[in-house]
């Protein structure tokens, strides 16, 4: 495990001294400005980073997509970019555009859409192989800029306020599977549950479960969500945010009205990203509550699948 944190630590550095997308871009990184806020009763950061605007601002519609090559398949990368193979599939990268001081892309090798039904597994695994990393998957209608090819996503940790603050959460048991326990966060940032395992078989069989209890959309073919999953302690934790939208209304509004965020994982564990300055300068604590209230499930959705959960039999 330790080798793969080394190699992936390393794999950054080496970009660092060679290519000039990632110089610039984490050299930038390191003078963006923040601003600190409290959200329901929680810590959360607002980060003023102009070169994420490719993905807040991201055009995912179908014809879209089909217009440009794919910048996660392996013939339309910069010739001077390399990877780490992970296992027979997975390819760990550099981000060139970075939320964390450390960020990584995991991308398949094959070009094949976002899902991750079937492959909590091999997200579990990636977290315990780079185990000073917090894993996380964008749906392909939850953050996900490159929702036609499958990949995952890792960032350094002590960087997001979700590592601290789902442990101060109200924790609701909602389901239990040999050394793993499903719990609903009540009170929280926003509505989520947690699943706390010490086997991998465990959790999947509560994550599919969930999974199972979700709702999928007419013309989508999987449930709205974002999950991060990491080590610590011995055990995998791994965060799951049901979804409703993909934008805010405040994304649409026109005027001083309109507010470009564009909530993802990264958001929903506390971390928002603003590309334009006037949004920096202006977002209330009350701005991030909207979001989150017209992004995330209501504390009543969240007693339905609960509701639900309790008359299947694991």
């Amino acid at each position: 495990m330790e080798n793969i944190n080394q190699q992936a630590r390393e794999l950054i550095r080496e970009h660092l001294t060679f290519w000039e997308l990632a110089q610039v871009n984490y050299a930038a990184l390191a003078k963006v400005q923040t601003r600190a806020l409290e959200v329901n009763g929680y810590p959360v950061l607002l980060q003023f980073n102009p070169e994420r605007i490719r993905s807040s601002a991201a055009k995912i519609d179908k014809a879209s997509l089909a217009a440009r090559p794919c910048f996660l398949c392996e013939a339309n990368r910069p010739g001077n970019q390399r990877w780490i193979d992970f296992g027979k599939e997975y390819q760990i990268m550099v981000n060139p555009y970075p939320i964390f001081p450390q960020h990584l892309t995991i991308p398949i090798r094959a070009h094949q859409e976002q899902r991750i039904r079937g492959r909590y597994a091999d997200m579990l695994a990636l977290a315990e192989a780079l185990d000073g990393f917090i894993l996380f998957y964008n749906g392909p209608k939850c953050g996900a800029s490159a929702p036609d090819h499958m990949h995952f996503q890792a960032g350094n940790k002590g960087f997001l306020p979700l590592e601290k603050n789902w442990r101060q959460a109200c924790r609701e048991e909602v389901a239990v599977k040999g050394r793993a326990v499903l719990y609903a966060l009540r009170n929280f940032l926003q509505p989520a549950f947690v699943i706390v395992a010490e086997d991998a078989t465990d959790a999947v069989s509560l994550f599919n479960h969930l999974y199972g209890l979700l709702e999928i959309k007419p013309g989508e073919y999987e449930p709205m969500m974002n999950v991060l999953a990491w080590m610590e302690e011995g055990k995998w934790i791994t965060c799951i945010y049901p979804r409703k939208k993909l934008h805010p209304s405040c994304y649409y509004a026109e005027g001083d009205a309109n507010i470009l965020i564009s909530p993802a994982t990264v958001e929903m564990a506390g971390v928002f990203i603003t590309p334009l300055e006037k949004d920096f300068r202006k977002v209330t604590a009350a701005d991030l509550q909207q979001i989150i209230h017209e992004a995330c499930l209501s504390e009543e959705e969240m007693d339905q699948l609960i509701s639900k959960s309790q008359s299947y039999h694991l």
